[in-house]
C-alpha cells in the first residue's frame, strides 16, 4: 500500500525541468520550430512517467504535481 506520494528531487526532475524550459521557449517561436521543440519537452517527460509507472503512481496526477511545482518555483531554484 502507498504510504506517501510526495514529491521528492532526482527520479525526473532534471527531465521535467527542461520540459518546462523547452515548452515555455517555445512559445516564444513562430512556425514548425515551435511544433518540434514542443514535442522535444513533450518527450521529455517520458522518462519521470515511466518512473512513475513503476513504482504504482498514478503517472497523470503525479506529473501535473510536477508541473505545477516547476512553474510555481521558476527557472533556476531548487525545489
Amino acid at each position: 500500500s502507498l504510504q506517501n506520494d510526495s514529491v521528492v528531487a532526482g527520479g525526473g526532475a532534471i527531465e521535467m525541468e527542461l520540459s518546462r524550459f523547452l515548452r515555455d521557449y517555445s512559445r516564444t517561436i513562430p512556425g514548425k520550430q515551435q511544433l518540434l521543440i514542443g514535442a522535444y519537452a513533450k518527450a521529455l517527460e517520458i522518462i519521470p512517467r515511466q518512473l512513475c509507472d513503476n513504482a504504482g503512481f498514478d503517472a497523470t496526477n503525479i506529473l501535473n504535481k510536477l508541473r505545477a511545482k516547476h512553474a510555481q518555483v521558476g527557472p533556476g531554484t531548487a525545489l
